[in-house]
Parts: C-alpha cells; structure tokens; sequence
C-alpha cells in the first residue's frame, strides 16, 4: 500500500510503501511520554520503501533500559513525531508514526506491545461519554 503524510505544519513530507499488516499499537511508557498520549500507533516500512520528500528532521537519540538506542525523528518546527528508526543500522526498518499518515484511516492495527503498561480505561473507550459538538 502506497501511503503519504506530514507533520502537522507540513514542513516534513514523506511517503512509503508499507504492508497494512505491520500497523501496531505500543503501550510502554517511553511510547506514552514520547507520544503525549497513552499508546501511540506506527508501521513498519522497509528502508529502501521510505522516502523524506521534504524537510529534515531533528532526531533525538533515545536509549532504553536494554542499552538498546533508537532515533526519534520529528519535526523541527511543530514538534510532531514523524519515525523512529535505529541509528546505527542504514539498512533497519523505520517505524512510521501512524498519526502524520494521510491514510491513517486504514491502517487498522494487527497487533499491540507492552500491554502491562496499558493504561486500563482503554480497553473500553466505549464507555466514555462522547463530548457534545460545538
């Protein structure tokens, strides 16, 4: 599938070719912090599948309690997270953030990681009364 997206002042633009498949949801905390909300969704693409169309982003380098390091890529201007990828590998997967993705309506998560943190009221959103319109 043939995907698009940018941040939310449009300064990064990118497109990919990713499989629907790889949606997931993550519900660790460093997910939760680095996202601003309590799980936050991505696809996997293959590197070559990837592409920046426009701006570049600032990466933060992000090192969890393995020792394992990941960069935070997002946008410089509007502080929206675009991807994370690890920074020592040219070749590894980057994991795109499912909200910059003009698409996003069809990438239904397949699967959800770390659900100890999980933030308990979400497995029923349903019964969180609606806010009114307007």
């Amino acid at each position: 599938m043939k995907i698009d997206g940018s941040c939310h002042c449009g300064f990064i633009t990118c497109e990919a070719e990713v499989d629907p498949e790889h949606t997931s949801i993550c519900h660790c905390t460093d997910c939760q912090t680095l996202s601003g909300a309590p799980f936050r969704g991505s696809i996997r693409a293959a590197r070559d599948d990837f592409r920046l169309l426009s701006g570049d982003p600032a990466l933060y380098l992000k090192t969890a309690e393995s020792g394992r390091k990941r960069a935070q890529a997002f946008c410089p201007k509007c502080g929206s997270p675009i991807y994370a990828t690890s920074p020592d590998d040219p070749k590894a997967d980057v994991n795109i953030r499912v909200g910059t993705i003009r698409q996003r309506n069809e990438l239904v998560p397949r699967q959800q990681s770390w659900t100890r943190s999980r933030q308990p009221w979400v497995d029923d959103l349903t019964a969180i009364p609606l806010a009114k319109a307007g």
